[in-house]
């Protein structure tokens, strides 16, 4: 795991002003700092994560967080919450579709900043 030193530094390579948000409100928070850590690297290590690993991954109610994108390949057949910096159109509908919930990274530190029950699939 990244120190807050390192996460300091990359942070001002970026120009994203959502994602600079995002690094800092996750960096203040001990239990999401690795989450800071992933959203604060080169652009090239971005995640992508696609729909049918989540489903495979997750299990019914569980609360996933993606640090990076979440696209569409592939369906979900359980009731999750994803957590994410970014979605795709047709993953958020499906998402919703399957009786899911949707949020950013900011909306849920607000809600659980202790990050209880997170689930962090890269």
């Amino acid at each position: 795991m990244k120190t807050k030193t390192q996460i300091e530094t990359q942070l001002r390579r970026k120009n994203n002003s959502e994602l600079v948000k995002t690094i800092i409100e996750t960096k203040k928070k001990k239990k999401w700092e690795e989450v800071a850590g992933i959203l604060s690297g080169p652009r090239i290590n971005k995640v992508g994560v696609n729909l049918d690993k989540i489903n495979k991954e997750a299990k019914e109610g569980d609360i996933i967080v993606v640090p990076g994108k979440v696209l569409a390949e592939g369906d979900i057949s359980k009731k999750i919450k994803v957590v994410a910096f970014g979605f795709s159109e047709k993953a958020k509908e499906k998402i919703l579709k399957a009786k899911g919930e949707v949020l950013t990274i900011i909306e849920e530190i607000k809600k659980n900043p202790e990050a209880k029950g997170i689930k962090i699939i890269k």
